[in-house]
């Protein structure tokens, strides 16, 4: 079986899941960190060597205080549970806005705990227009950024590879501005379930359909 070297995550649903069961929406991102972890567990188990979560994103703090704290503390809770899981960890966001949790700075160059079998990424307080802003230097005006490797130098998140497989949880058929760069040819697989009701059946299903998939990378 084909195993992708790099799976990104959305991790939805979460808002949805709670008020289903009566809760505020805050309350889901709390059930969604557990998820994380077991996933981290089962794709290092698969050989995958690198893994992006979807944290939250800059639109995203235009929520509620008690969401947008929510969402914050779930992202800390994620980050201390894959270093606990022994990775090599970085954090891809917008540091200089004060909606980036300042306990999560050190983890903006990337670290190594553990057996750091899995490069393990967490995008926090991320934006596509922050990441692609580079792009736009007016000293870049008369460059080509035909090149690939031009484009790659210029964005924040460079130091993630190209994504070859993305999981969206929560049903929706939509990539939400996730890494436009390293997603231009992901294979999309869509979960109807919440994040909060993650099953190791999800990713399995995933990979076997990867698997099936021509992949051709426009070739």
């Amino acid at each position: 079986m084909r195993i992708p070297k790099h799976i990104g995550v959305i991790p939805d649903g979460n808002r949805r899941w709670a008020l289903k069961r009566g809760l505020s929406k805050e309350k889901g991102y709390d059930y969604g960190v557990d998820p994380g972890i077991e996933l981290i567990r089962l794709c290092k188990n698969m050989g995958v060597e690198e893994l992006t979560f979807y944290g939250f994103t800059m639109d995203n703090t235009k929520r509620t205080s008690e969401q947008t704290k929510a969402f914050t503390n779930a992202c800390i809770q994620a980050a201390n549970g894959a270093i606990d899981e022994g990775s090599q960890f970085l954090i891809v966001g917008d540091t200089e806005s004060p909606m980036f949790p300042e306990k999560l700075i050190p983890y903006t160059s990337r670290k190594t705990f553990g057996d750091g079998n899995l490069k393990v990424n967490l995008l926090v307080n991320y934006g596509w227009q922050w990441d692609l802003k580079g792009l736009k230097n007016p000293d870049n005006k008369n460059k080509s950024t035909n090149n690939k490797k031009d484009i790659i130098d210029k964005i924040n998140s460079k130091e993630i590879s190209r994504i070859d497989l993305i999981i969206r949880w929560g049903g929706r058929r939509r990539l939400s501005g996730f890494l436009p760069v390293q997603s231009v040819y992901s294979d999309f697989y869509v979960v109807d379930n919440y994040w909060p009701d993650f099953k190791p059946k999800h990713l399995n299903d995933a990979i076997d359909w990867y698997d099936k998939q021509d992949i051709t990378l426009g070739g």
